[in-house]
């Protein structure tokens, strides 16, 4: 036996792939659909994630104006970055990268990160619908790989009874799902126009690379 197949085999029995009698385990024993299923699944994930990651980095662009990004149910809706944002990246010297801070989402430091390479991945995001008295605030940390809604923190409720309360929390909870999928909605309608590659990465790019990060912003 050669000493290319012997280090074959050591690294088969390190990884798992064969018992010390050089059968191979259980897992190995799998049938073809079912490893096919596995991987399939492994790459819809991977690839959520990372179009996932472009969502909240187009989202950290959009939202540094202020402005409206969409309407939910008739009214505009605010979103800010708030507190602390973790952007990570598949290669590169540096491949995560975690910034705290009131105002660290839109610092210089994290776009100059994110014009090497680095998307966001999970952040702190402020809802705000309405004006005056009909103002809601909501908070809420969003992760890409699910886009999963974690640790939220709803508008203060109205009602008095403990029935009510429980009626208006579970409203406030879907509203918020509501925001969430209404900003998904217009990124990916974005994100599959002949606009994305022509007018909105070259804009991304110019934002993240000015000393401000204002100039850029619109194409």
């Amino acid at each position: 036996m050669t000493r290319r197949n012997e280090a074959r085999e050591e690294a088969a029995f390190l990884r798992g792939e064969v018992g010390v009698d050089g059968a191979a385990t259980e897992a190995d024993q799998r049938d073809a659909a079912e490893v096919e299923r596995d991987k399939a699944r492994e790459e819809l994930l991977r690839g959520r994630t990372w179009l996932g990651r472009e969502l909240l980095t187009w989202l950290l662009w959009r939202s540094e104006s202020g402005d409206p990004l969409v309407e939910v149910e008739g009214s505009g809706l605010v979103v800010l970055f708030t507190g602390r944002i973790t952007l990570r990246g598949l290669a590169g010297e540096v491949t995560e990268l975690t910034a705290r801070g009131a105002e660290a989402p839109y610092a210089a430091e994290v776009r100059r990160a994110l014009d090497a390479g680095l998307l966001v991945h999970q952040a702190r995001l402020r809802f705000t619908q309405g004006e005056g008295d009909t103002e809601k605030v909501y908070e809420a940390t969003i992760d890409a790989e699910h886009l999963d809604i974690r640790a939220a923190k709803l508008p203060e409720l109205a009602a008095e009874e403990e029935d009510d309360r429980v009626l208006e929390r579970l409203f406030l909870a879907g509203q918020l799902s509501r925001f969430v999928d209404a900003l998904v909605a217009a990124f990916l309608e974005e994100r599959a126009g002949r606009g994305w590659a022509k007018r909105t990465v070259p804009a991304l790019k110019r934002w993240m690379q000015a000393p401000g990060g204002a100039e850029g912003r619109r194409a």
